[in-house]
């Protein structure tokens, strides 16, 4: 998603304001919380679906 707005993590961090550790966390596939989560679709907006997947344990 963020090929498609033209923006690299380094972007999305500056347009956020959320932290490298934050960033570093969604590479990894960590949790993060739903505020960031919310900030991330403000900036490209999208929906929290187009970004996130829920999967059953």
């Amino acid at each position: 998603m963020l090929i498609d707005k033209n923006m690299n993590k380094q972007d999305l961090k500056n347009a956020t304001g959320i932290s490298s550790a934050s960033i570093a966390k969604l590479g990894k596939g960590e949790n993060i919380t739903t505020d960031i989560l919310l900030k991330i679709c403000e900036v490209l907006d999208c929906r929290l679906e187009d970004i996130m997947e829920t999967i059953k344990e």
